[in-house]
């Protein structure tokens, strides 16, 4: 295995779930570079891709599909933020997370479709059908939370995106 290509697993392997811009950014690889040795090391069964919410995402062979999804939802900040928020404080209802988060209740839904759709969070309807949030696999989760540290410009995107979503809810 080249050196290059090496050092592209070894990333993959430290960053579960890195995506293909943010690799490419991270070790100042050109893309075309990237692609080519990805495509090698895809083909070697030492990396997995996996495309998820507009992203292609890039893991080491030993996530199964079920880990790979919640990753790529968790290295987004907003989504991370709304599960440590149930760790945190537990089963809640979504305006009160969205408030105490200080994003838009719209965005948060966003992020809570994909949370729902990767089993990581569900919905409870109490009696009068109000909705709480509420974690569904807390020590996986956890686990999971624990594999991934997002990079700075992954958070830096994320905030941004909240930027906008408080201006444009302000109008």
């Amino acid at each position: 295995m080249t050196a290059q290509r090496e050092r592209i697993r070894q990333h993959v392997a430290a960053n579960p779930g890195v995506h293909f811009n943010e690799l490419a950014r991270e070790l100042d690889l050109a893309t075309g570079q990237v692609q080519y040795h990805l495509k090698r090391l895809r083909r070697a069964n030492d990396v997995v891709s996996e495309s998820l919410y507009g992203r292609t995402h890039y893991y080491t062979p030993e996530y199964d599909a079920t880990e790979r999804g919640a990753i790529a939802v968790l290295r987004r900040e907003t989504a991370r933020d709304a599960l440590l928020y149930l760790i945190s404080e537990g089963p809640s209802p979504p305006s009160t997370v969205a408030a105490d988060l200080d994003i838009a209740r719209s965005t948060l839904e966003w992020h809570l479709d994909h949370l729902l759709e990767q089993d990581l969070v569900e919905k409870r309807r109490d009696a009068r059908d109000r909705v709480t949030l509420a974690l569904s696999r807390p020590e996986t989760t956890a686990r999971l939370l624990r594999d991934i540290e997002p990079s700075l410009p992954e958070r830096l995107v994320d905030r941004f995106t909240r930027l906008i979503d408080g201006l444009v809810s302000e109008e």
